[in-house]
């Protein structure tokens, strides 16, 4: 007999010799067989990076898995610090003619100290993301030593799971995040009548807030947001959690609630603040997480379970990966991590995958904010960075893999968030340059504030809007429609009024010029950070420009100002190679001067990737620039930084180069147990942006031409993905042997055609009246 016989044979003999209460709830508890789609650990998370992360898009919870003691910490995603404000300096329209001046004569220390002085934004940080606490769960009855361990996240079904036992009895908690009741839904059970004993009560409670458990079965925390500097906190919240128990008691124990004797027990948790809009806090927080538990109390742990599942799973099954298995597939996950260099797990980076399409879902849904530098689970007052929206690359790259792997739902947020940013930053447009249009610098917060913030070192960079006007016509270009077409126009329009209003003619070459600007972050060796004309802008400006005019060419009208913006596109500085052999980060050849050749930022590598400005075969030589700069740079970085060197690499089609990057992320130092991406610390854009690179590795697509498997790696000769989007309203599925194609089946409106490439290879194919073609190998011969 095999060990996986006796093993089976073992177990069954136990479970005959347990009582059948028992035996029955062992076997309802472990899973036959674990899912491909699942973390799963031996042990409780000690650290805030080991627990593990639900959401519905609006509210998220952090599972610790604890024996003694579980730990939910709680967030809300309009729980910002402070209240409506306008940022903008009122000194800084005066100051701007100087402060290009400035610029163009190559003061950049002046430059930069007049900007500081008169320009910047005051307040002159954003407001923070923050934690509504924790929920503690203290089990009385679970003491001694526990065998059987395990803890899970099913990423199919969006359930967390902790299981282990006890002196013969099994405990059992399940965690769902459900969008259809916009409530965290807690169980815990146990394999014998009466053990479900425990305490409910609030951490990390405010100075300001207050617990009120008066409803005998309820647990409530309300208060109000922090301060932002000067502005005060103005926003309410309300967040309760109710204890179902039919079996046994709940009662008051001061500011916390005690269940006695239960079989089971069903925690509902609520959370809402008075947020309405960016300008608008009136709304009644208590009224909303009251109405949200009556709704979910009439309901089941499992009918609330099966509805998050289902909704969950109507995304999230969209898609399916397979990159091959190995021995290493079975081990736990944060244990994967740690031998991730080995180079033979490819499962991981299938999970991983996965894993981002998750978070995404889980943290970006229509009507909720968009996700945010840490999705939507933070456990800080004061978080990194404000974990706010940088829009100079992080914000944009948490969207990257949203319409590729069939999530345009999920970037319905940031669309949003955009319309708000136009208003606010048609105020900043105007009292700050005495512009047409609208302007967003490097970061955004709930309040949708638009002015340069943190220092004229890293933030007077007009870019940001302009960027993420690239998404909203990404987002028709992968599924074209006419009416959302002609809503996002006066936003691409504003933007690029914005532009045509601002830029200033370059006295060196006579071509347009964004000034001031820099190359986000990156200091230059020349007296600072603060430049004209950073490649990353005009590249930028490339991009909006023609979008601008294609969509007002297909709403067929506002040809006056296309033609305007046609005319600035065509003086618009044009990229450079540099002495070196690279693309020119700057105007002038400053590359080799910068003082950290290896900086986190590749800002002039936009033009690669996201954008497709730069191509292997239509600007060759281009392409051996961005290529030259990579090698300088070098592949090691901050986590997001280290997952845009993947898409990048994917783009130049060298598979095997992108992969070895990949490994690093995977590994201990770019990813934590729980697999959220480390930069350090944790921020989510880099398990985004890790599994964009994937899809780049699999499939590219420009305009009408899908390429299939252009920087396959060696380390997974076989495989297959389901259900990838290109543009043109286009679903794909690939299969590969041995490191060729073996089937790709394309989806798109019937009697259309589709360039289709693999290896040199390129053919015209017609979409049938079916709506789908399955092309083989033979099709390229």
């Amino acid at each position: 007999m095999t060990g996986r016989g006796i093993m089976a044979l073992t177990r069954r003999g136990l479970l005959a010799l347990l009582p059948a209460g028992l035996a029955a709830g062992v076997a309802r508890a472990r899973p036959a067989q674990r899912p491909k789609q699942r973390l799963w650990y031996r042990a409780p998370a000690s650290a805030w990076t080991e627990a593990l992360p639900v959401g519905n898009g609006r509210i998220g919870a952090m599972i610790f898995g604890g024996i003694g003691q579980e730990r939910l910490q709680l967030n809300e995603d309009s729980f910002w610090s402070g209240a409506p404000y306008d940022p903008v300096n009122p000194q800084a329209l005066g100051a701007m003619a100087e402060l290009r001046r400035r610029i163009f004569a190559g003061d950049i220390a002046g430059a930069e100290a007049l900007a500081d002085a008169k320009v910047m934004a005051r307040p002159l940080s954003q407001a923070a993301y923050q934690t509504l606490g924790s929920l503690l769960i203290e089990m009385s009855g679970a003491k001694g030593d526990p065998t059987g361990y395990e803890r899970s996240l099913d990423l199919d079904t969006g359930l967390a799971e902790t299981l282990f036992t006890i002196a013969g009895v099994t405990y059992r908690r399940r965690v769902v995040a459900c969008p259809v009741n916009q409530v965290i839904a807690v169980h815990l059970s146990a394999s014998r009548g009466g053990m479900i004993n425990c305490r409910l009560s609030w951490d990390q409670v405010g100075a300001d807030w207050s617990v009120d458990a008066t409803a005998g079965d309820t647990l409530r925390l309300s208060g109000r947001n922090g301060d932002h500097g000067p502005i005060k906190g103005a926003l309410r919240f309300d967040m309760r959690c109710k204890a179902v128990c039919p079996s046994g008691q709940v009662a008051r124990d001061g500011e916390g609630l005690v269940v006695s004797g239960g079989d089971e027990m069903t925690l509902l948790i609520a959370m809402a603040t008075s947020y309405k809009r960016f300008d608008d806090v009136s709304g009644d927080p208590t009224a909303v997480t009251a109405a949200q538990i009556t709704a979910a109390q009439t309901q089941s742990f499992a009918q609330i379970a099966a509805q998050a599942r289902d909704e969950h799973r109507r995304l999230f099954r969209r898609v399916s990966i397979d990159l091959g298995t190995s021995a290493a597939a079975e081990l736990p996950t944060d244990e994967r991590v740690r031998r991730s260099g080995a180079g033979d797990d490819p499962a991981l980076a299938a999970l991983y995958f996965d894993y981002g399409r998750y978070l995404l879902i889980a943290s970006s849904r229509p009507g909720s904010q968009p996700a945010n530098l840490q999705g939507i689970w933070n456990n800080s007052a004061s978080p990194p960075w404000g974990s706010k929206y940088t829009i100079n690359i992080n914000t944009q790259m948490n969207y990257w893999p949203a319409e590729t792997t069939a999530l345009p739902e999920c970037v319905e947020p940031l669309i949003q968030m955009v319309r708000e940013m136009a208003v606010t930053g048609a105020r900043t447009a105007r009292t700050m340059y005495g512009a047409r249009g609208w302007v967003a610098h490097h970061n955004v917060d709930l309040w949708r504030a638009t002015a340069p913030i943190d220092g004229a070192q890293f933030g007077l960079w007009p870019m940001g809007g302009a960027w993420l006007c690239r998404h909203l016509w990404d987002h028709y270009e992968y599924r074209p429609d006419a009416a959302y077409l002609a809503s996002i126009y006066p936003l691409l329009k504003g933007a690029a009024l914005f532009f045509l209003d601002t830029l200033q003619v370059d006295p060196r070459t006579g071509h347009l010029v964004t000034n001031p600007s820099m190359s986000p972050e990156n200091p230059h060796g020349h007296g600072g950070t603060l430049d004209y004309a950073p490649t990353m802008d005009m590249q930028i400006l490339a991009d909006l420009f023609d979008a601008t005019v294609a969509a007002a060419g297909l709403l067929d009208g506002d040809k006056p100002f296309a033609d305007e913006v046609v005319a600035a596109r065509a003086r618009l500085l044009p990229m450079q190679v540099g002495r070196q052999g690279q693309l020119q980060e700057w105007p002038q050849d400053w590359d080799a001067d910068a003082p950290d050749q290896q900086h986190r930022h590749v800002s002039h590598l936009y033009g690669l990737y996201p954008s497709r400005l730069i191509d292997v075969d239509r600007t060759p030589d281009l392409a051996r620039a961005a290529r030259r700069s990579l090698e300088i740079r070098g592949d090691k970085a901050t986590g997001w930084a280290t997952a845009w060197r993947i898409n990048l690499w994917a783009r130049l089609r060298e598979g095997n180069r992108a992969h070895g990057i990949l490994n690093f992320l995977l590994g201990p130092e770019r990813t934590y147990p729980n697999l959220f991406d480390a930069h350090p610390p944790f921020q989510i854009d880099g398990n985004f942006g890790g599994t964009a690179g994937i899809v780049e590795m699999l499939l590219q697509n420009y305009g009408d031409t899908i390429h299939l498997l252009p920087a396959l790696p060696d380390a997974w000769p076989n495989g297959a993905v389901t259900g990838l989007r290109t543009r043109g309203d286009c679903t794909i599925d690939v299969a590969w042997q041995d490191g060729g194609l073996q089937s790709a089946r394309l989806r798109a409106p019937p009697k259309t055609m589709r360039t289709v490439r693999w290896g040199a290879t390129v053919r015209q194919v017609e979409i049938g009246a079916e709506g789908a073609i399955t092309l083989s190998p033979s099709s390229f011969r």
